[in-house]
């Protein structure tokens, strides 16, 4: 009787189990895509993390027009700066604008002109007379430029009558400058002679 060692003869010894084993190239490769894809997921979570945090910047807000003055009206029988005087001497009541009759400004400058130094003189005179008096300069520009530049360039416009102004003995403390940049123009941006006319100052007295 044959024994539990006997086996019959052709037949194969043992029985060879192969596993299924996979090239080293193939487990680095698989490896390397776990990886990346925890280091995607870090990424996306730390992302998420910081919009969570930023803080929100308002957007800037808009320029504002500050050369408006309520219940200023412009009178046509005041018009012009000549007939400031005779206001300060009234009863009239205030705020009242004038405009100037001849000053007016260069493109993208801001000093006075020699031909408009009377018209100076002539503000100053009335001023002087009447030194409890407190005015508000308004600086304007042509259309040409960006906003800010026009509202800038209207404001060094003020401070240039301004300037003139103490210069001729008036006290800086009762002179406010403010600007208008292209917000309010008095005649046409189309033309050369339109533009000139809207680079100009305004006065307004606030108190007397």
């Amino acid at each position: 009787m044959p024994g539990p060692n006997d086996h019959k003869p052709g037949a194969p010894s043992h029985v060879h189990i192969e596993r299924n084993v996979q090239p080293g190239w193939v487990q680095a490769l698989a490896w390397l895509a776990l990886a990346l894809g925890l280091l995607a997921l870090i990424l996306g979570l730390s992302r998420c993390h910081k919009e969570d945090t930023v803080a929100v910047v308002p957007a800037p807000a808009p320029s504002k027009v500050i050369a408006q003055t309520p219940n200023a009206p412009k009178s046509a029988a005041l018009v012009g700066t000549s007939g400031l005087g005779a206001y300060l001497g009234g009863t009239e009541a205030t705020p009242r604008t004038f405009t100037s009759e001849k000053l007016n400004f260069d493109t993208a400058k801001s000093d006075i002109r020699a031909a408009d130094a009377a018209e100076v003189d002539q503000v100053a005179m009335a001023l002087r007379q009447y030194p409890t008096s407190h005015v508000r300069i308004a600086g304007y520009a042509d259309s040409r430029g960006s906003d800010a530049t026009n509202m800038a360039l209207g404001k060094a416009r003020a401070e240039s009558v301004k300037a003139a102004l103490v210069a001729k003995g008036i006290d800086a403390g009762g002179i406010e400058t403010v600007s208008g940049g292209a917000t309010d123009p008095v005649d046409t941006n189309t033309t050369a002679g339109g533009r000139f006319e809207n680079r100009r100052t305004e006065l307004v007295v606030t108190a007397r």
